[in-house]
């Protein structure tokens, strides 16, 4: 599903379409945010400082993405 597709998925009153688009922007944002505290890491930043900016605790981003 491109960009297109998800914004007019989400849009739409058919149930089926929308619930999809919901679930392709979820995978997006899991990709985003593992590349984003990659970065972070990379670049010296704390899990502190990482659950501060996704405002979930310290120990749930160090869980989900200490194994990167």
């Amino acid at each position: 599903m491109d960009d297109v597709d998800i914004a007019t998925s989400a849009a739409s009153s058919n149930p089926a379409q929308g619930l999809g688009a919901v679930r392709a922007l979820r995978v997006l944002a899991d990709r985003l945010e593992d590349v984003q505290v990659r970065n972070a890491r990379s670049q010296g930043w704390s899990w502190q400082a990482i659950a501060d900016v996704l405002h979930i605790s310290r120990q749930a981003v160090h869980q989900k993405h200490s194994r990167d």
